[in-house]
């Protein structure tokens, strides 16, 4: 499927970070944000579902392990009604404003969870995508790849940790980390594959590596995109 290109204009730059869960999102965009702020670039940290007021109310439906009964279908119209509301509301006004949008999900994870794991067919899914977003896919998608168990395993013990450490007595597998291990499977195939469809668009990071290790090789993807964007002050800014 051919992508639709945006119709609005704007000279920020948006990355998005994908994968399936586990796989260190939060860890890597914190040091990306780093990244960028110590080269004196504005950057904008958001996420999905959840980045506006209204987008919170709409993940606090989505993530509920206990609303087990919503179907694939409303699923995705859901992330649809987030995604709409996070593009006009944030994203757009921050890269019209020249910044760097770093987003926690993005457009990939429909196309992925609920375009091929839910079986909603994933022409269909990027079609509804476009809609929502008005053509908006990001400069550059980052999948941080992990097996599933390993991902898994880490979510297991992320929520053990906070539970320990007295953070949150209440933490536990939301909606979505509380599938069957082998739907998680299809999600790492599922970006693995659309990794493949897109080559210029979606990167693929080895997540089992170390942190430190994953934080370099993004950097260095970043810097790499962002060299080859001709007349891009952020360029500049990076070589200082």
């Amino acid at each position: 499927m051919k992508l639709k290109s945006s119709k609005r204009s704007n000279s920020g730059f948006l990355i998005s970070f994908e994968g399936g869960e586990g796989g260190g999102k939060s860890t890597q965009i914190r040091h990306l944000v780093k990244y960028f702020t110590d080269h004196n670039i504005p950057v904008v940290l958001t996420l999905e579902p959840g980045g506006t007021k209204i987008g919170s109310k709409i993940r606090k439906i989505l993530l509920d392990p206990k609303n087990t009964e919503i179907s694939h279908r409303a699923e995705l119209l859901l992330y649809l009604a987030d995604r709409a509301q996070h593009v006009e509301e944030c994203i757009l006004p921050a890269l019209k404003a020249g910044k760097v949008v770093i987003s926690d999900r993005y457009a990939d994870s429909s196309n992925v969870y609920q375009g091929i794991c839910r079986k909603l067919g994933l022409e269909w899914t990027m079609a509804l995508n476009d809609y929502a977003t008005d053509g908006l896919y990001p400069n550059i998608a980052i999948i941080l790849d992990i097996p599933e168990k390993i991902g898994l395993a880490r979510v297991q013990q992320r929520i053990l940790t906070q539970k320990f450490n007295h953070k949150s007595s209440n933490a536990q597998l939301d909606r979505m980390e509380n599938e069957k291990v082998a739907f998680h499977k299809k999600v790492r195939q599922g970006f693995l594959l659309l990794s493949k469809k897109y080559p210029k668009r979606i990167q693929v990071i080895n997540a089992a590596l170390s942190e430190e290790e994953v934080k370099s090789a993004i950097q260095k993807l970043i810097r790499n995109r962002i060299q080859k964007m001709k007349g891009q002050s952020l360029w500049k800014k990076l070589e200082q």
